[in-house]
């Protein structure tokens, strides 16, 4: 596997330099995004644990709700390991990723507040997120625009 999408090489020397060949490494996962890293990590152990252990002991009572918490989980994850990873490529997925995310935070967290026999138990986006301080509704947003500033690092 090639890491092109994580370097940025420079133009080599002239023939006959051996001048090393300098790169300029594309961190996401540095300065805040540290932070991001770590409220998402938190977030994908926090929403995995939550929907295995609903999906195990009861399934039926809302599935719904327990497979869209595995979603976020899914999301959250992916976010994470696009942070770490870094490059250009990690970027924008986890930029598309995190729009993905709020959209689902906006469209659960008002079907929960307009439909709630919809959801007879809730999902890590019911009310906005509402269950973990909003933060489902503030981590997208705040990864988004860290991730549109580090496109022009």
């Amino acid at each position: 596997m090639s890491d092109t999408d994580r370097t940025k090489a420079h133009a080599s020397p002239a023939p006959g330099h051996d001048a090393p060949r300098q790169t300029q490494r594309f961190e996401l996962g540095s300065g805040p995004g540290r932070v991001l890293v770590w409220f998402y990590g938190v977030f994908t152990v926090a929403a995995a644990s939550r929907s295995i252990v609903e999906m195990i002991l009861d399934f039926g009572r809302a599935p719904l709700a327990y497979v869209l918490s595995a979603v976020a989980a899914v999301v959250y994850g992916f976010i994470t390991y696009s942070l770490v990873r870094g490059g250009e490529k990690a970027r924008r997925a986890a930029l598309v990723c995190c729009a993905a995310e709020l959209a689902g935070v906006l469209v659960v967290g008002t079907w929960t507040q307009l439909e709630p026999s919809a959801f007879p138990d809730s999902t890590v986006w019911s009310g906005f997120g509402m269950g973990y301080l909003f933060i489902p509704v503030i981590l997208p947003v705040t990864g988004m625009i860290w991730l549109r500033r580090a496109r022009n690092a």
